[in-house]
């Protein structure tokens, strides 16, 4: 009995001994600085900045032997056991997040361990611009090396269906902003989040609406937000051109404004608007047809929705661009044909 006892004592020694050893090496490990001259040029981007990229559906332990592969760090099942004990640390489970992520000189594992799991990988960003059509968004998309192509943003169609509003013209109803994206992201999940923000943002606006506006849902007020973006660029005027077209619908005046006769005419559209173009029949012809169009004529920023939901109170009823990116406003069509003739026809 007395020689078992010694023995077991001795295995209890060895057993704390070695526990202690494996506590001290694991948060040596875990402290030590990651190791990133082993990265190869292709794990450093344009900027410089080192990347180490988790794929989706990578678990805890396929990372660590992913790091360890590319000698990052040196002891993989420490940083597996690391996730493992979080439940026991932390009180709550945590998952590595799939991504770009961007490596300093200084990063522990530990720290390498925090980056991954809050998911802090690199965001790359993309613009939809103000006044682009549903067409020019599109392409301009495709471009976009950093997403991922589905192969569902090839038609309009095809991009409702995917969004779930199938039969729903697509023009307007994309925000115009710039979207912060980490790589690999679906051009669908882009643009559901496009669609998304445009809905927040029009029923903002709607809600905050000016009186005895004559629009008969957000959405027509979204159209007219699509002509404003196209007719000006200049911020101060927006809520002029508002003021203008607004006038026009309650004096029943038609609200005769070239882009939206372009967007009717279509791809053969030359870049030069003609007579014949303004007496053409389309449902997009203000000059043949009053009120507003059936849809938007592109993709609109907040700016032109707030202009339209509060136009300047204005006696003018016309306005001719000046050239320069600017517009004469009057208030009569003696005035006005006057300014075309000065800023248009000897141009």
């Amino acid at each position: 009995m007395r020689a078992f006892l010694s023995l077991l004592l001795v295995l209890v020694l060895v057993a704390a001994l070695a526990g202690g050893y494996a506590w001290h090496d694991y948060n040596s490990s875990m402290e030590q600085v990651v190791n990133l001259d082993a990265l190869t040029d292709d794990s450093i981007n344009s900027g410089g900045e080192k990347i180490f990229e988790v794929k989706k559906g990578w678990s805890a332990k396929r990372t660590a032997n992913e790091l360890a592969a590319q000698s990052i760090i040196e002891k993989p099942h420490w940083f597996y056991l690391h996730a493992r004990l979080q439940p026991q640390l932390t009180g709550q489970a945590v998952s590595i997040k799939s991504g770009e992520f961007v490596l300093s000189d200084d990063l522990t594992a530990t720290g390498l361990f925090d980056l991954l799991v809050t998911g802090q990988s690199k965001q790359y960003q993309h613009t939809i611009i103000e006044g682009n059509t549903f067409k020019q968004m599109i392409a301009r998309l495709a471009d976009v090396s950093s997403l991922e192509v589905t192969g569902n943003a090839d038609s309009a169609e095809s991009v409702m269906s995917a969004l779930g509003m199938d039969g729903v013209h697509p023009e307007g109803l994309f925000f115009s902003d710039t979207y912060l994206f980490p790589r690999d992201t679906s051009d669908i999940a882009f643009l559901k989040r496009a669609q998304e923000s445009l809905d927040q943002v029009l029923k903002e606006e709607w809600e905050g609406r000016a009186p005895d506006l004559p629009y008969k849902s957000p959405y027509e007020a979204l159209i007219m937000a699509s002509i404003i973006e196209k007719e000006t660029a200049v911020a101060e005027e927006r809520p002029l051109i508002a003021g203008v077209f607004v006038s026009r619908i309650h004096k029943g005046m038609r609200l005769q404004t070239d882009p939206t006769v372009i967007y009717g005419i279509g791809d053969s559209y030359d870049g030069n608007i003609r007579r014949k173009d303004l007496r053409t029949d389309t449902p997009y012809n203000t000059y043949t047809r009053g009120g507003l169009p059936p849809t938007p004529i592109s993709m609109v920023g907040r700016e032109a929705i707030h202009a339209a939901l509060h136009p300047q109170n204005t006696t003018a009823l016309y306005f001719v661009s000046k050239g320069d990116g600017t517009h004469y406003f009057s208030e009569t069509i003696e005035e006005h044909n006057s300014a075309v003739r000065k800023y248009q026809l000897k141009r």
